[in-house]
């Protein structure tokens, strides 16, 4: 009986490995203070969304910002503002990074702190972050 039930366990692991679908892992760059690069980001990040939960997959996606592209991230400055808190609010998978460098040079540049998104969490280096990303595993995407 143990050998039975150990066959059809070994039979039927791969499909059940398969019902359980597999976690990707992506970080998306946005470096350009450019509507349309903004917005083919968010696209992707919806896209890829959609694209892996039909084949019954999860996705993590982090999407970075920082020079000229932390703008993405200044509320009504951004572009994108109304979408990304959309996003944050629709999507689980997905988390904004912004470049701690760049919100510095912003705020010394303009005289004052440059408030942003709630839905961005500042990281020390843009950069960097995304090195770490790939370090991780994370599949790389520039609009």
């Amino acid at each position: 009986m143990k050998k039975l039930v150990l066959a059809v366990m070994l039979i039927f692991a791969p499909l059940m490995a398969l019902a359980q679908g597999k976690t990707h892992h992506v970080a998306i760059h946005v470096d350009q203070n450019d509507p349309k690069v903004m917005n083919m980001a968010l696209n992707n990040v919806q896209n890829i969304t959609k694209y892996y939960e039909s084949q019954g997959d999860t996705v993590v996606i982090e999407l970075v910002a920082y020079g000229p592209g932390l703008n993405m991230f200044i509320p009504g400055k951004s572009p994108v503002e109304d979408r990304i808190k959309v996003l944050s609010l629709e999507l689980e998978n997905l988390s904004f990074a912004a470049c701690g460098n760049t919100h510095r040079k912003m705020s010394a540049k303009a005289g004052q702190d440059i408030p942003l998104m709630s839905e961005a969490s500042v990281v020390p280096s843009g950069v960097v972050r995304l090195i770490e990303l790939q370090e991780n595993g994370y599949a790389y995407v520039r609009p």
